[in-house]
């Protein structure tokens, strides 16, 4: 139990409530945790729940009843996400970050834990309110923006691989077809990975026609699980909607164009901020 004048009590409040999202924690948790009356504890989460309001970090949600308490759902404001994005589109733009394929390099920004955290509270303001078990990618580059999601959500990451892996144990394994190549590939993920009927958020880095992503929702049926949302950082805007493979989906920004010989690179947010806010 620690005794803490209420400015230090609301500052470690805060801070306990940030790394729980989406957790229900009992006013009781707070009162025996400081040594106060529910009461206190209560006018205390009103405060933090106004700045989390106004400053556009989420909503403090209040459950009543014996085994109520407060949740806090991380969230990201239109204006705030839309800024973010727009910067992001900016450095995207930079003429060497094209490759081959018309893909564009994105891992050293993806490397960076605060950038990947606000594009991870972002998907979660996208994809809240849905009943969600999991967050799906595959390997490779989908990986730390998985787990940025996973941390807002609160939700366990499972990764599909390309290769199945012996430490992986028995796993199911299919054939999918690239949307943009047209070439064949595989993909696998352990049995021990996903319980059936999981309900699953399929987050990836880059998507052009949608056929890797297609390939984990044909994944998800061996284990009779729901795709609860697709999200993508970047998609490929220069793919004809009769070649797309996938069209109900979250993207955060768009690549417009890309032109090899002259290096000129255009990025717009994505279809997210085409939505009412």
């Amino acid at each position: 139990m620690k005794k803490l004048k209420r400015s230090a009590r609301l500052v470690e409040m805060t801070q306990y409530l940030l790394s729980r999202p989406h957790t229900l924690i009992p006013l009781t948790t707070f009162a025996e945790r400081y040594g106060a009356a529910k009461s206190s504890i209560s006018e205390d989460l009103a405060i933090i729940k106004e700045v989390f309001e106004d400053e556009g970090m989420g909503d403090l949600q209040t459950l009543a009843g014996a085994a109520g308490g407060v949740k806090f759902m991380p969230k990201m404001s239109y204006e705030r996400s839309l800024s973010f994005i727009q910067n992001l589109c900016e450095l995207l733009e930079q003429p060497d970050r094209i490759l081959p394929g018309g893909y564009l390099y994105m891992s050293d920004l993806l490397g960076q834990p605060a950038t990947t955290n606000e594009i991870g509270k972002i998907m979660a303001t996208a994809f809240a309110g849905r009943d969600i078990d999991v967050v799906m990618t595959v390997e490779t580059k989908g990986i730390p923006l998985a787990y940025a999601v996973g941390s807002q959500l609160n939700l366990p990451v499972v990764l599909v691989r390309r290769d199945h892996q012996v430490t992986e144990g028995s796993a199911v394994s299919i054939n999918y077809v690239s949307g943009s190549h047209k070439s064949l590939h595989t993909m696998s993920l352990s049995r021990r990975a996903l319980p059936e009927k999981s309900r699953v958020l399929i987050v990836d880095d880059f998507m052009k026609a949608g056929g890797t992503v297609q390939g984990m929702i044909d994944l998800l049926k061996e284990f009779n699980a729901e795709v609860a949302g697709v999200g993508v950082l970047v998609e490929s805007g220069e793919v004809d909607s009769e070649e797309r493979l996938l069209h109900d989906y979250v993207s955060l920004a768009t690549l417009t164009a890309v032109d090899p010989k002259t290096k000129q690179i255009s990025v717009a947010p994505g279809n997210y901020f085409n939505r009412s806010e």
